[in-house]
């Protein structure tokens, strides 16, 4: 199949204003300045003149098992595991709809996140593919406990608990390092586990060849996964000095989330909010946007991701991530870059996805717009290909074949 006549952001910066892109089974054939004069008669041609071609996106951190309701956490702890996964199944639908092709999922319950992986890897249902992290790990009582975490105390049970997702079939471990924002009774710049915990579940990652996330709002949670090893900060609200220049030393990955406090004090209590969500929100606020213009000013490597599934704010929505992100001081492109081949950096996978070139995964999107004069145009989205499938089309009558 040919691509032509497209406005292509092949994801490492440039811009290509009358492009060609040549697909051949799962794989991206070649990329074109121009139309060659001559195509194979036997392969099909999609004139997408006016349109916009941009690599699949990729959500960084999300939760497919939440609903996005005005308080997930307790919607989570009333539904049954059956339920949970036909909830599940519809996000994922509706993220990969939404031009999302491949998603980091940071928390699922009872393990549903990777049996939904498998589902999506097995053709059985339609979905993003997915890195996933089985239950997160907490300290007893600390911020994740419930459906999707497994609490543990000491660096020995956390090494066991690494050890039961690695089992379960996890790629990502992830750690709690702080309080956060959505469970009752915690304090988002607390620390929780300690550092020689969190090197215990690094190690066994590392062990394994797996990666590793961390929940981290305040600065010593922050600074101690950090020099515990973790690949990524998830959060990172109060970032200091010290924990900028440790992140630039260990090469750490920031994602910073803006949409979720966005979204939960635009919704507020009149939504349905519980009140201790907004009133920690509002405290964190100003604190993480002053943390995401440090890190970017410092060089820190940034990648999108919405926290989908917090209240308002669903799996599918990272435009409202990309939008945030451009708010707060990114150009259109460096967001764009953010949910391409940052991300597909951080998650390992650049030598497949993240970027439009010949022999990788031919992961693409076709928008209405122009998200670069536009960050809001990549909510346009009119066709999905992964893995050079057609997986969700808009067309109607405007493109030829």
């Amino acid at each position: 199949m040919w691509l032509t006549n497209v406005r292509l952001f092949d994801g490492t910066g440039r811009v290509w204003p009358a492009a060609a892109v040549h697909i051949q089974g799962e794989r991206i054939a070649g990329v074109y300045e121009r139309v060659p004069e001559t195509l194979p008669p036997e392969e099909p041609v999609l004139d997408l003149a006016g349109k916009t071609v941009i690599p699949g996106l990729i959500n960084c951190h999300t939760h497919l098992c939440l609903d996005g309701s005005p308080d997930p956490s307790a919607a989570w702890m009333r539904q049954t595991i059956t339920k949970n996964v036909l909830v599940a199944a519809k996000h994922a639908e509706r993220t990969l709809r939404a031009g999302i092709t491949t998603v980091r999922d940071l928390g699922g319950m009872e393990y549903v996140d990777i049996a939904l992986r498998d589902a999506i890897n097995e053709g059985l249902i339609p979905g993003p593919r997915m890195k996933v992290s089985g239950k997160v790990i907490c300290m007893t009582g600390g911020h994740g406990w419930g459906p999707g975490g497994r609490e543990a105390d000491g660096p020995d049970e956390v090494r066991k608990a690494a050890r039961e997702q690695l089992k379960a079939g996890a790629d990502i471990i992830k750690i709690m390092a702080t309080g956060g924002v959505m469970t009752f009774g915690v304090e988002p710049g607390s620390q929780q586990l300690n550092e020689d915990e969190m090197r215990a579940a690094v190690e066994e990652a590392r062990k394994a060849g797996k990666l590793t996330a961390s929940h981290a709002q305040g600065a010593a949670g922050i600074k101690a996964v950090v020099r515990a090893g973790v690949d990524s900060i998830e959060h990172g609200f109060y970032l200091d000095d010290e924990a900028i220049a440790l992140m630039l030393e260990r090469g750490t990955y920031f994602v910073p989330t803006l949409a979720a406090l966005y979204h939960i004090l635009e919704a507020g209590t009149a939504a349905g909010i519980p009140a201790f969500m907004v009133e920690k929100s509002l405290r964190a606020r100003d604190a993480q946007l002053a943390s995401f213009e440090r890190a970017r000013k410092a060089g820190i490597p940034i990648a999108a991701g919405n926290d989908g599934g917090t209240p308002f704010n669903t799996a599918d929505n990272l435009p409202s991530e990309l939008e945030r992100l451009v708010e707060n001081g990114m150009t259109p492109a460096e967001a764009l870059l953010a949910a391409t081949s940052v991300a597909s950096r951080l998650l390992r996978m650049e030598a497949e996805i993240g970027t439009i070139e010949a022999g990788k995964r031919a992961d693409l999107v076709v928008l209405d717009g122009d998200p670069l004069a536009d960050i809001r145009s990549v909510r346009k989205v009119r066709m999905v290909f992964k893995d050079g499938s057609i997986v969700h089309d808009q067309r109607g009558g405007e493109m030829s074949q």
